[in-house]
């Protein structure tokens, strides 16, 4: 559709999940104070890219109610103050500084469907769209969950990558009008 694709696997990466102290105090620096600070190419790389990004797509398994640690990670390393969001007092609101139109996020899990909202609740929403995201200054958050995968049919499988497909079109349309 016409977008710039930057595609990031944290395991081949090698990506580092583990904050630093000197990588937790950014409060009030602005994005290129941030990165001065960095001596990680990788976290540089992922912040710089993140902060410039109009739209971003993440897809990993429900695990545990959470990200998978790798993730869990990534946004405690690369959605810092001065990145994704500032704060003029503790008590005040954030203001989000991310560019991002829309977030799509993609879960697998191996709860069935009802037992996931009966017993379980939507913990990765209470993350992805009331907390993380918004925080950053995100609008449109849409969010799909694919379940259950243990037991499914190759043409479960390959339905739920059609309505992946479909998601991302609606999700990030050809153009966008930039908001920020």
């Amino acid at each position: 559709m016409g977008h710039e694709l930057v595609v990031h696997d944290l395991h081949d990466e090698d990506f580092d999940p583990v904050l630093k102290a000197d990588e937790a105090y950014t409060v009030g620096d602005s994005i290129e104070q941030v990165l001065l600070k960095v001596s990680d190419s990788v976290l540089s790389l992922h912040r710089q890219e993140i902060y410039k990004a109009e739209g971003l797509l993440i897809a990993h398994p429900n695990w545990w109610g959470k990200p998978p640690a790798i993730l869990a990670g990534w946004l405690d390393r690369v959605l810092v103050p001065g990145v994704a969001y500032r704060l003029q007092t503790a008590e005040g609101e954030p203001e989000g500084l991310l560019s991002l139109n829309a977030a799509l996020i993609l879960n697998t899990s191996d709860t069935p469907p009802d037992r996931e909202a009966s017993v379980l609740g939507d913990p990765l929403k209470l993350i992805w769209e009331n907390c993380v995201l918004p925080y950053c200054g995100v609008k449109k958050v849409e969010r799909r969950m694919f379940s259950a995968v243990a037991g499914s049919t190759l043409q479960q499988r390959k339905s739920w990558l059609e309505e992946v497909e479909a998601l991302s079109t609606s999700c990030f349309p050809d153009t966008y009008q930039r908001t920020n």
